[in-house]
C-alpha cells in the first residue's frame, strides 16, 4: 500500500498551508472555545472549497461548479446505459428487501434490509432537513424541482456503484467484509491492464472519503444537531449556547460506544433508528401538508415555475438548477461511491441484487423525504422571513403549524445525526483500512480521530462546515465516476446473471 500512503501524505501536505491562513492576526481576548475553533477552521474550509469547486461562468451572476455537472452527467449516462433501471428495477428491489432471492446462508455480514438502512442512515438525515432549507434559501422553491429530478436519475448511478461494491469486495477468513470504490477501482482497472492508475484512483478516493467522513458524515451532522438543540432550549438564552464542544463531547462518547462493535453493531442500530425516525418525520410532514391540502397545487406550480423562471434569485434559472443539484448530491450521495461500502457487506451471491436494492435510497432520500421538507417550508413561507438557515429554518416552518414540534424535531435531528455519523464512521474506517492496513491499532486510531472531529464540528458556523463537507464528498465522485464508466459492462453482465437467476425461481 506504499502508493496509497504516499498519496495520503501528499494530500495532507497540500492541505496543510490552509491551516496557516489565519485571517486573525490581532490578539483576541475573551474568546470562547467555540469561537477559537471557528477562527482556526474557517480559513481551512474556504481554501479547500476553492480547490474542489472550480467553476465556470454560465451567466454574469452565476458560476457553475464543474463537479456538479460531473455528477449530473454520470447519473444521466447510467440511466440511459441501463435503459432506465431506476424505473424497471423498482419493484424487484422491494422484493429483494422483503427477503426474496437472497438467503442468510450466503456470504456477507448483514441482510439486504440492514444494508439498506445502514446506507440510508448515511443519507437520510440532516441533508434532508437542513440541506433542503439551504437549497430553498439560496435558490428559491424551484430548487426542489431539480432536487427531485437529480434524485430520480441518481438512482441509476447508485445501482452501478453498489453492484460493483459487492462484485469486487474482499471477505476475510473471519468473515469480515472489506469493500467499496477502493477495491473496484484498484481491481477493475487491473483487469484492464491499468493497475497503477487503478491504485492511484483508489488511494485518492480513500483520502477524500476520510475527509468526507470527517466533514459531511460527522461535523455537519453534529453541527446541525447542536443548532437545533440550542434553538429548542431557548435560542441565545439557552444553557447550551456557547458550549457546542460540550454537546459534541457527549455525542462523541455515544457514537464511540456503537462504532466499537463494527458493521454488525452499526447495522443493528441503524435498522432500529432509521425506520422509526423516518416514520415520525414523514408523519409530521404529512400532517402539515394535509392541513394545507388546498394549497398543494399552487405550491407545485410555484416549484415548477421557480425552476425555470425564478425571480429575485442570484443566477436566475441556472442558479436554481445548481442549488438543486448540489443539495441533492449532498443528500443522496449518488455517484459519490460511499453507499457501496455499506452494501458490500450484504449477504448475497448476486452483486446486482444489492445494486437493485440500493436504487431505493435516492428515491426515499430525495424524492420522498426532501420533497416533503420542501413542501413544509414552502407552505409555511412565513418562516423564511426570520433570517434563519439550515435546520433552524425547517424547525421554524414546522413550529408555525405545530407549536410543540420543535421538541420532537430536536430528538429526530439528534437521532438522524447520530445514525448518519455511525454509518459514515464505517465508510471512513474502510478507507482508513485500505490505506493503512486491517489492524486493531489502526482501527482504534481512526475511531479516536473520528470522535475528536465530532467535538470540533459542534461549535462551528454552518457556512464553514457545509463548505468543507461539500468539497470532500464531491471530490470522491471524481475517481468513482471514472470507474463507473469503465466498469459498466461488468455491471451489465452481473445484472443479466441475476435476472436469469430471478426468472428461474
Amino acid at each position: 500500500m506504499n502508493l496509497q500512503k504516499l498519496l495520503f501524505l501528499l494530500t495532507f501536505l497540500i492541505f496543510t498551508p490552509a491551516f496557516a491562513q489565519d485571517s486573525t492576526s490581532v490578539e483576541i481576548t475573551d474568546e470562547s472555545i467555540d469561537d477559537k475553533v471557528e477562527r482556526y477552521f474557517s480559513p481551512v474550509s474556504n481554501w479547500i472549497q476553492s480547490k474542489v469547486f472550480y467553476s465556470i461562468s454560465a451567466t454574469e451572476d452565476t458560476k457553475v461548479p464543474l463537479i456538479v455537472i460531473w455528477l449530473a452527467f454520470g447519473a444521466l449516462v447510467s440511466t440511459f446505459y441501463f435503459k432506465f433501471i431506476n424505473i424497471r428495477g423498482f419493484k424487484i428491489a422491494i422484493d429483494i428487501v422483503r427477503g426474496k432471492f437472497t438467503s442468510n446462508k450466503e456470504k456477507g455480514e448483514i441482510s439486504p434490509f440492514q444494508a439498506l438502512t445502514t446506507a440510508l442512515s448515511g443519507t437520510v438525515g440532516l441533508g434532508n432537513i437542513g440541506g433542503v432549507a439551504v437549497a430553498i434559501t439560496a435558490g428559491g422553491p424551484g430548487a426542489t424541482f431539480w432536487m427531485i429530478l437529480a434524485g430520480l436519475f441518481g438512482m441509476s448511478s447508485k445501482f452501478v456503484e453498489c453492484t460493483l461494491g459487492v462484485k469486487y469486495r474482499k471477505i476475510d477468513v473471519d468473515g469480515r467484509v472489506n469493500g467499496g470504490p477502493m477495491y473496484y477501482l484498484s481491481q477493475g482497472f487491473a483487469e484492464r491492464n491499468m493497475p497503477g492508475l487503478g491504485k492511484f484512483f483508489a488511494g485518492f478516493f480513500a483520502v477524500m472519503c476520510i475527509g468526507g467522513t470527517l466533514g459531511g458524515g460527522n461535523m455537519y451532522q453534529v453541527n446541525q444537531a447542536y443548532a437545533q438543540f440550542v434553538q429548542a432550549t431557548g435560542g441565545d438564552s439557552s444553557f447550551a449556547a456557547g458550549h457546542g464542544w460540550v454537546f459534541g463531547l457527549i455525542i462523541a462518547i455515544l457514537v464511540g460506544l456503537v462504532i466499537i462493535g463494527g458493521i454488525r453493531s452499526i447495522a443493528w442500530t441503524t435498522s432500529k433508528v432509521v425506520p422509526f425516525m423516518c416514520v415520525i418525520y414523514v408523519a409530521a410532514s404529512l400532517v402539515i401538508i394535509l392541513m394545507n391540502i388546498s394549497e398543494i397545487p399552487s405550491c407545485f406550480k410555484l416549484i415548477f415555475q421557480g425552476a425555470f423562471s425564478p425571480e429575485g434569485v442570484a443566477g436566475g434559472a441556472i442558479g436554481v438548477f445548481i442549488q438543486g443539484l448540489q443539495r441533492a448530491a449532498f443528500s443522496n450521495e449518488a455517484g459519490i461511491g460511499s453507499a457501496s461500502i455499506a452494501h458490500s457487506a450484504v449477504k448475497t451471491e448476486h452483486a446486482a441484487s444489492e445494486g437493485l436494492v440500493s436504487l431505493l435510497e435516492p428515491f426515499i432520500d430525495t424524492v420522498v423525504v426532501c420533497t416533503m421538507t420542501a413542501l413544509v417550508i414552502i407552505l409555511t413561507s412565513g418562516a423564511t422571513a426570520e433570517g434563519l438557515e439550515g435546520v433552524a429554518l425547517t424547525s421554524a416552518a414546522f413550529e408555525s403549524t405545530i407549536s410543540w414540534f420543535p421538541s420532537i424535531l430536536t430528538i429526530a435531528v439528534i437521532l438522524f445525526a447520530f445514525s448518519t455519523m455511525i454509518a459514515w464512521s464505517y465508510y471512513g474506517q474502510q478507507a482508513w483500512r485500505y490505506l493503512f492496513g486491517n489492524k486493531k491499532s489502526t482501527d482504534l486510531a481512526f475511531k479516536l480521530i473520528f470522535c475528536g472531529f465530532i467535538v470540533i464540528g459542534a461549535p462551528l458556523e454552518l457556512k464553514s462546515v457545509i463548505g468543507f463537507s461539500d468539497a470532500m464528498i464531491f471530490a470522491m465522485s471524481v475517481p468513482n465516476l471514472i470507474g463507473l464508466y469503465l466498469l459498466m459492462p461488468v455491471v451489465k453482465k452481473e445484472l443479466d446473471k441475476f435476472m436469469e437467476y430471478k426468472n428461474s425461481k
